[in-house]
Formats: structure tokens, C-alpha cells, sequence
């Protein structure tokens, strides 16, 4: 982590839905299997058809990819707000802003998906492009 830290990121730090971990590369790798394993169920409810939950499955492709650098540099959260956030903070010069928007996006039509039941097969698209792009730049920053 760099110098300068955000107001966001010290703020759920200090509201503790940002706690300090011990950094576990098992913890790492069961992560990205969650990774994988949501991404290829969103594939197949796309497939079939079933947006809401290829958005769904596919967004936490995307959690599960953030969740396993977050916790590779000793970070835990406690809400999906505060991942994005320490995603932010903590991979701004790794990951590229269209994948951290790409992110935002997913969670924000996987919240409309979820709890507004409004859902598209571009939005399910979107979100898969965006968790499969997640994943493979999670792999690459992870080795």
C-alpha cells in the first residue's frame, strides 16, 4: 500500500469493515476457485437463458476475484462496498479503471437483478465480459 491512503479506505478501517489479516495463499486460491467456479455457472445460466442469474453468478465471479487480492495483501472486508473500496486503494496502479468500473457496474446491476428484479441479456453479457477480464488479471497480479 502507498503513502497516501484514501478518506474512504482509513474510514472503514476505522468502522473495522476493513480488518487486517494475516495474508493465507489458501485463503487466496479458494477465492479464485470461487472465482472460477461462479463464472462458469453464469456462463451456463446465460446460455439457458436465465440474465437474472448469470448477472448474479457473474458478479460474484468478480467478488471472489477481489476478495482473493484483498486477502493476498492481508485485508478482509466486511460489506461488498468496502471491497470495491480496498480493491481501489490497494490495486490502483495494477488493475485498469474500465476493470474497477466494470466491478461497480456489475455489483449495481447485480443489486437492481437481486432486489429489482429489472434485468437484461446485455447487462448479463456485460458482466460476465467484465468478471471473465477480472479473473484472468486477479491470476496474473496473483502468479
Amino acid at each position: 500500500m502507498g503513502t497516501r491512503v484514501s478518506f474512504k479506505f482509513k474510514r472503514l478501517l476505522e468502522e473495522r469493515r476493513l480488518t487486517r489479516i494475516k495474508p493465507d495463499r489458501k485463503l487466496v486460491l479458494k477465492e479464485i476457485e470461487g472465482a472460477k467456479s461462479d463464472l462458469e455457472t453464469a456462463r451456463k445460466s446465460l446460455q439457458d437463458g436465465n440474465f437474472k442469474w448469470a448477472i448474479i453468478q457473474g458478479y460474484y465471479s468478480i467478488f471472489h476475484s477481489a476478495r482473493a487480492l484483498v486477502y493476498s495483501k492481508g485485508f478482509r472486508e466486511k460489506s461488498h462496498y468496502a471491497l470495491l473500496v480496498a480493491v481501489q486503494e490497494l490495486f490502483r496502479d495494477e488493475l485498469e479503471t474500465s476493470l474497477i468500473q466494470g466491478f461497480e457496474d456489475a455489483m449495481n446491476l447485480r443489486q437492481t437483478a437481486d432486489y429489482g428484479l429489472t434485468f437484461s441479456k446485455e447487462g448479463a453479457i456485460n458482466v460476465i465480459e467484465t468478471a471473465e477480464r477480472f479473473l484472468l488479471k486477479a491470476k496474473e497480479i496473483l502468479g
